[in-house]
């Protein structure tokens, strides 16, 4: 064959194959092309993790060096801090390669309850650690359109490290369920708080106000918008400090299921406003009582905390959930929120007329500071304290005296009743469901819902997380911050003291002196 002949063959053989190509993929099947998409993301995903994790171990490995640079340790005890540091990644590392299941973890009292799950005080097997575990069904995910807010929880929890809000430990799934593994706070929330005490004063105001603050600005940070503060979601630890979360105790207000409320809603005229509440500050706080918890376990939710433009679907940005804040400043000072209403779409009316509806009763004393410090967050945007930073909202008069850089160590207005590490008496009390518990007790590795490698949920991939803080040291060398920033543990005196001693022997019933033996 001459060399032109060849050319033209090859030209040929060429478009032959390019069209069979072509073919081909007009003929992969939708099933083949989602595969296709799939193996694609957990690939990327995988890869991500893996740089990820080197950056972190990196870090961890830096800022313990700058520890020990410091901390004026003989040579035998910076080898020996270095080993424990060692051993500890290594463990790391093994956990991070294991496949995590619910069976894993022993199932105890349940907490919460809701539209897509529950929540529930479980115990690590491996460690006899209390943790907290919320279960989410995909197929409510889905179903409801729900997907990318429970990914935006998991990636919010994962990123953010601050003591403000609460801490995760684990994220994994199996084909039917999500599962978030968090620290358990026994405080309860603040919903709790406020039904069992009415009002609060305004120095436990301040701080549990400013504690939030402090739990929004970590998430700002991260460039998410919260959007559902309330009292639900303020929990409390053990000493009365505030965490943020989203522990899904109570359905989060779908925005899109409430009606579009028009520009024309906004009303000029007096006269065709809702009905001002004819009750008296008593009467406003009462009924809120006996419907709060009623509300918030609802299928659509309470509105009260939802910013104006949030409603008004015009667009917001994390303004809206400085609004929220002024919302439950209201309700911790006056007893309700300020645009109650025993219907939920008669309160989404008021908030986006809250020029009308924003009053503070005479029969509650408020001062001017908390008053401004309410309106000026309870306003339009633009003029919204926080819009332009969260520095217009620490500053603000009501706050003097705040120790904002250290208000996690200052000692909380009330420290919860918490009688051991098992206790709920904080929380709802929620009965056992014997169809749920049948089908949710003993998932994981040997359960009817294994997770199978093969039937990889595609819009799930990449939930699994695990936090470095999970794995315990060995030995008293190491800790970690709220950041996970490895650490030295302060030194203590190697003798206990006396009055040490005295209060062992009274925590134990005995008695100085009494004789009395172990046998």
């Amino acid at each position: 064959m001459n060399p032109t002949g060849f050319s033209l063959f090859r030209k040929d053989k060429k478009k032959e194959s390019d069209e069979n190509l072509g073919d081909l993929a007009t003929s992969l099947s939708e099933e083949t092309r989602k595969k296709a998409a799939a193996a694609k993301v957990y690939i990327e995903n995988m890869y991500k993790n893996q740089y990820q994790n080197i950056q972190e171990r990196s870090n961890r490995r830096n800022a313990l060096e700058a520890e020990l640079a410091k901390d004026g340790l003989t040579e035998e005890e910076r080898q020996r801090i270095l080993s424990e540091y060692a051993k500890r990644e290594s463990d790391f590392t093994r956990l991070q390669r294991q496949r995590m299941t619910a069976d894993d973890f022993e199932p105890l009292t349940i907490i919460g309850r809701g539209a897509f799950g529950e929540v529930r005080i479980v115990r690590e097997k491996a460690t006899g650690k209390i943790m907290a575990m919320k279960k989410l069904r995909k197929s409510e995910m889905l179903r409801r359109g729900q997907v990318e807010h429970v990914k935006a929880e998991r990636n919010v929890l994962a990123e953010v490290h601050s003591p403000y809000v609460v801490k995760l430990f684990f994220s994994f799934q199996d084909e039917e369920l999500l599962y978030l593994v968090m620290e358990y706070l026994p405080g309860g929330d603040m919903m709790t708080v406020l039904m069992r005490k009415d009002i609060l004063s305004e120095e436990e105001t301040r701080f549990y106000i400013a504690e939030t603050i402090l739990g929004i600005e970590a998430i700002h940070l991260h460039s998410y918008i919260h959007r559902d503060i309330k009292p639900d979601n303020l929990l409390l630890d053990r000493e009365g400090h505030v965490k943020l979360s989203d522990f899904g105790l109570c359905k989060p207000v779908d925005v899109s299921s409430l009606p579009t409320l028009a520009e024309g809603e906004e009303y000029t005229d007096a006269s065709s406003l809702p009905s001002q509440s004819q009750r008296s500050q008593q009467e406003q706080q009462s009924n809120w009582q006996k419907n709060r918890r009623q509300l918030a376990f609802s299928t659509v939710g309470t509105p009260d905390y939802i910013a104006p433009e949030v409603l008004l679907k015009k667009g917001y940005g994390m303004e809206c959930d400085w609004w929220s804040v002024g919302a439950i400043m209201f309700e911790m000072l006056i007893g309700y929120p300020p645009f109650y209403s025993d219907d939920p779409l008669t309160t989404c009316r008021k908030i986006v007329n809250w020029k009308f509806f924003l009053k503070f009763p005479e029969e509650i004393a408020v001062s001017p500071a908390a008053k401004d410090l309410i309106q000026r967050l309870m306003c339009d945007v633009d003029d919204r304290l926080g819009t332009n930073g969260v520095h217009e909202i620490k500053g603000h008069p009501f706050f003097a005296g705040i120790n904002w850089e250290n208000l996690v160590n200052t000692p909380a207005p009330a420290r919860p009743q918490v009688e051991h590490e098992l206790d709920t008496q904080n929380f709802e009390q929620f009965e056992e469901d014997p169809n749920a518990h049948s089908a949710t007790a003993g998932s994981g590795g040997a359960g009817s819902r294994k997770w199978i490698a093969n039937k990889t949920d595609p819009n799930f991939i990449g939930y699994t997380y695990k936090n470095w803080e999970a794995v315990q040291p060995s030995t008293e060398g190491l800790t970690s911050d709220s950041s996970g920033v490895v650490q030295l543990k302060k030194k203590g005196t190697s003798r206990p003291s006396l009055a040490a001693l005295q209060n062992n022997l009274q925590s134990l019933d005995i008695q100085a002196g009494s004789g009395s033996s172990r046998t």
